[in-house]
This record gives C-alpha cells, structure tokens and sequence, in this order.
C-alpha cells in the first residue's frame, strides 16, 4: 500500500504543530514572566515596581500580539521574534542597571528565558541565531550607554555564563526541528493509511454484504431445486411403478409371447430396474452434496454390457437409416465398476452419437484390450461436430443443433454426466472432431 504526502498537507501539519508549540510558548509568557518581579523585589528592590509595570506591560502587548496573529493567521515566526524581542530587551536592561554583586542572577535569567525559548519553540535553526545575535547585540547597546562597570568585570560576574548558554542553546532548534518535522511526517502516514484502511473496510463490509445477499439467493435456489428433485423424483418413480406393474402383467402371460417380445419384456425389465437404480441415487439429496459420489462397485463382464446397449439402439439407430458395426470384443473382460453407472457412460456417448450423426452414415463400436485397460471406442464417420462445440459439451450445458436435415437439438448434459461419472470411477474419457468424422473413447483398468 504505497501513500504518497503532498507538499501541502506536509506544510499545513507543520503549521498546526509550530502553533501547538507557540501557544505553549505565549501562555507560559503570559503566567509565568510578571512572576520574575519577586526576583527584582528580592535583588533590585529600588527599581522593582518599575520593571513589574514593564512587565505586566510586555504581557499585554504580547497577549494583543498573539491573539491579532492567531485571528489573522498571520507567520508564527513573526510573533515569536517579537515576543523574544521583548522579553530580550527587558533582560539586557536589567543586567546593565543592577548593582555588579546582582548580575550573576540577571544574567542567570536571562540564559533560562533564552533556554526555554530554544527548547520550546519549533523554527529553523537560523531563527535562533538571529534571536542570539539580537540578544548580545542590545547588551552590548545596554552596556555603552548604561553600566558603569569594566567590560572584564562585566563578563566575569554571569556573562561568560550567558555567552555560552545562548551559543549551546542554539543548536537545539536544529535537531528538534528535524524531530518534530519526522514526527509530523509519520502522523500522516498514520492518518492517511488509517483513512484506507477505513475505506478498505467499508469496501469488505459493502462486498461481505452483497455476498450474503447471493448467498441467501443461493440458499433459496438450492431449496427450490431439492422442493424439484423431490416432486419430480417421486413422480418419476410412480410413472416406473406403472412401467414395471405394466410390464409384470404382460410377463405373467408369457405363453402368449413370441421369442422376440419375451426379450423386448426382459429388457423392458432390466431398463426401469436401472432407472429405479439411478433416481435413488437422484433423490438421496445427502449424498448429491457430499464431496464424492458414492458407487456400487462389482465385478462383470463389461463387453456382455456393451454388447447390451449396443443391441438396444441398433432400432433407434435404424429409424436415421444409420449402421451400427459392431466390433465389440467377444472375449470377457471383467473391471471393477458401478455397472448401472458405467452402462449409462457407454449408453450416453452412443446415444449421443446417433442421435449428432446424419442420416445414412455408418458408426463403429469397438471394445478391447490396451495396456491391462479396457478401451471402448466410437468411431462416427460423418460429418464432423466440432471440437470447439464438443468442448463445450463434455463440459457444460450447451444446446447444440446437429448436423442433421432434421435440426435436433438438446442439452449437452448426458455427455458432461458420462465424463463426470468416467473420472468419478477413475477412468478417462477422450473425444475428437476433426475432418476425419467424430472419435470417443473410454478406458477403465481391467480385472485380471
């Protein structure tokens, strides 16, 4: 998170701090400096009521002073020169017309104003130099036209104190400055990247809220499509009821049957078993949200099932005159698989395949053995899908127009359901469409 200060709001902070600092500076002024009267009574008595009324007045003058500067917004630093200006020239008056046994003290508190002064206000060194230079300047104006005594008695009795004082007291400025000035600096960093963070909160709050919102959405949809599942589930399994009970009746006559419609009976029986078979698995809603779907696993011959399904579209195949050749392994080859599950993968990518192809075309159904794996393969040799189109369809619901005269169309699902079902098992199914016709296949390790 990069904040960038501009000069501005580098420059307005400062001005905030330095009159931070200059309030402090006037208010202890304006309490403390007539309270050094009690000083001029104890060491000066003959001319105390005169430098108090100075005082009180130098008070005054700063307090209009400071209260025209605060209203006008008018330089810090004018004020403080002035100020210490005043208080400076009270000082060095006072130490030129107190006896010499006196001047340690005047010259003490002289040096504390200047101190406090240079450890209290927030300017550029240079300001302190000046304020110096003014300082030894009026003494030196104080001492020619005031005092009576020596100019080595004069600095031996508190000057020398003084002149050091001053010239150390400068220097402090300079490193509070650059203190204060890091300080301001990493305050509004700490503002400016508190100001994100509360925008970048408001931000997660307003997203946090728009996704409960479509959660509870979700959580509406997901219940209407169970409420679904369940009606049209238990509708399903009526109409199967009837399908089966039908069928039974028919099978109880089956002197009456002929060959062919004792196998269609059979078959008949087989397919709504199967069904019965998947809708429970459709309406046990847990196991529908669980992470992984749950088989039942059994060893069989999966060429006999192959074979199955490959004899139950061969009249759905001949209604588009398409030829199905069947070169299905007569050999056994057993795997481990949901047999229910595994016959809706081969039943799908068949059903699917008649149901895409053109009329008169042929459509080979190979079974065999590759690598210990069982490999099932449709070779359609007509006019091609579209690997882009059956891209879409293994993976998503898609409507898809066929390249038939007879425009059919239909969701993509039993194809993506047979992929999902594939990998769910642990097998891999592969698919292309190139100029060459449409090619699928299956594998599923075998059983040895």
């Amino acid at each position: 998170m990069f904040i960038q200060i501009t000069k501005e709001e580098f420059l307005k902070d400062i001005s905030k701090k330095a009159w931070y600092q200059t309030n402090n500076i006037i208010w202890t002024i304006l309490f403390l400096y007539p309270l050094i009267s009690i000083i001029d009574f104890i060491y000066a008595p003959e001319i105390w009521i005169q430098f108090l009324i100075i005082r009180v007045i130098s008070v005054l003058i700063i307090y209009a002073l400071y209260s025209h500067f605060r209203r006008k917004n008018y330089s810090y630093r004018i004020l403080l020169h002035i100020t210490f200006f005043i208080l400076s020239a009270t000082a060095a008056l006072l130490c030129n017309l107190v006896n010499i046994q006196q001047l340690n003290i005047y010259f003490l508190v002289y040096s504390a104003i200047i101190l406090f002064f240079n450890i209290q206000v927030f300017w550029e060194p240079i300001h302190s130099v000046i304020q110096a230079l003014i300082a030894l300047m009026l003494i030196a104006i104080f001492f020619n036209t005031l005092s009576q005594y020596a100019l080595d008695l004069f600095i031996s009795n508190g000057g020398q104190f003084f002149f050091i004082v001053t010239a150390i007291s400068c220097l402090i400025p300079g490193a509070r400055y650059k203190v204060i000035e890091r300080e301001v600096r990493s305050q509004i960093l700490i503002e400016k990247s508190n100001e994100q963070l509360k925008s970048q909160t408001r931000d997660i709050i307003e997203k946090n809220e728009i996704i409960d919102r479509q959660y509870e959405r979700l959580l509406k949809l997901d219940e209407q499509k169970n409420s679904f599942i369940n009606i049209a589930g238990h509708d399903l399994k009526n109409l199967i009821g009837s399908i089966v009970m039908s069928n039974n009746m028919i099978k109880e006559e089956e002197y009456r049957l002929s060959a062919d419609q004792k196998e269609f009976a059979d078959y008949i029986t087989e397919s709504a078993e199967k069904m019965q078979y998947m809708l429970n698995k459709l309406m046990d809603v847990k196991e529908i949200e669980s992470p992984e779907m749950k088989f039942k696993m059994e060893i069989f011959d999966v060429n006999v099932e192959v074979n199955h399904i490959f004899k139950g579209l061969i009249e759905t195949a001949q209604m588009k005159n398409i030829h199905l050749i069947d070169n299905i392994l007569k050999l056994p080859l057993h795997v481990k698989l949901d047999k229910v599950f595994a016959g809706q993968i081969f039943q799908n990518l068949l059903s699917n395949t008649i149901k895409f192809s053109q009329t008169n075309n042929n459509i080979r159904v190979i079974t065999g053995l590759q690598r210990q794996k069982f490999v099932f393969e449709i070779i359609d040799e007509g006019i091609a899908i579209g690997q882009e189109e059956l891209d879409m369809m293994f993976n998503k619901l898609k409507t898809l127009s066929d390249a038939s005269t007879s425009k059919e169309s239909r969701l993509g699902l039993g194809l993506s359901i047979a992929k999902l079902i594939t990998q769910e098992m642990g097998g891999e199914l592969l698919y292309r469409s190139d100029e060459k016709g449409n090619y699928f296949k299956v594998e599923f390790d075998v059983i040895n």
